[in-house]
């Protein structure tokens, strides 16, 4: 019963964390929608446009209604709250994550291993659909003020499909490798062996999965070397800002580590009771 118990509170936390995640993502991918928006009004057309209707109401004054104005502060509101909105829900996603974590006190190593990976797996598919990164190329232009002359967001999958169309295909198989095959290797392994762990063959992976493991920080250093180059990729970079995708997929490199921990320790304790 109490075993019972256990797997629904764990599968209830699953589904928040699903949940949760698919909220930051939508509130991230409005984010990102609002913003290429709010970027149009920052061309060169649209600031000439501003700045003779600021002229205009210079001379009017509340006769003047500036309707492109209040159009852009309406998208720059709705920015701010689809920014904080997927902030919130990151952080409600990750709050359950680690209830998820502290299951490893009263759960068995089995158990743990299996729904750790579970969430491993949900912190990692959203880190890598959700955008990382948003890159704005921007400069100040006499009598027009701040002209936007680029604007890209940034997700794994995105780039790494991005980086083989432009040619880059080198820098495209080494994130691809690293960043998506690597880890999803690593969390199939984990849950092969919390599924099979009294078969022959889940003792014999020992070796295969300890190697996959090696690679944890890996994960870290290619998505770090991945946003260096595809900001310095860009020329003038006048901003660069991280996006809740790699609050995710950092989620995943630290909770596989931890599993990767807790199914190590599970088949030294069942090699030690086979022997």
């Amino acid at each position: 019963m109490k075993k019972l118990l256990s797997y629904a509170v764990l599968v209830v936390l699953l589904g928040c964390m699903v949940f949760f995640g698919l909220k930051a993502h939508q509130k991230a991918l409005l984010h990102e929608e609002m913003t290429i928006e709010l970027v149009t009004y920052h061309d060169a057309a649209q600031q000439f446009s501003l700045q003779l209707e600021s002229i205009a109401k210079g001379f009017l004054g509340d006769l003047y209604i500036d309707e492109r104005r209040i159009a852009l502060d309406k998208v720059r509101e709705a920015q701010k709250q689809a920014k904080e909105a997927a902030v919130r829900y990151t952080i409600y996603c990750m709050v359950t994550l680690l209830f998820v974590l502290l299951s490893y006190f009263v759960v068995s190593l089995r158990t743990f291993t299996l729904f750790g990976a579970l969430a491993a797996m949900i912190t990692l598919i959203f880190g890598l659909i959700t955008p990382i990164l948003m890159v704005t190329i921007h400069k100040e232009v006499e009598y027009l003020g701040d002209i936007v002359l680029s604007f890209e967001s940034k997700g794994v999958i995105g780039s790494v499909e991005k980086l083989f169309n432009g040619g880059d295909v080198l820098v495209a198989l080494v994130i691809l490798l690293f960043s998506v095959v690597t880890p999803t290797l690593k969390i199939m392994a984990l849950l092969f062996v919390s599924f099979f762990i009294k078969s022959d063959f889940a003792h014999r992976i020992v070796a295969f999965f300890k190697m996959i493991g090696k690679w944890s920080m890996v994960d870290v250093f290619v998505v770090a070397v991945f946003l260096v180059y595809l900001t310095a990729n860009q020329g003038d970079v006048s901003r660069a800002e991280v996006e809740v995708g790699l609050y995710f997929f950092l989620a995943y490199v630290i909770v596989s580590m931890l599993v990767s921990l807790s199914a190590d320790k599970m088949l030294k304790q069942k090699q030690s009771d086979f022997a």
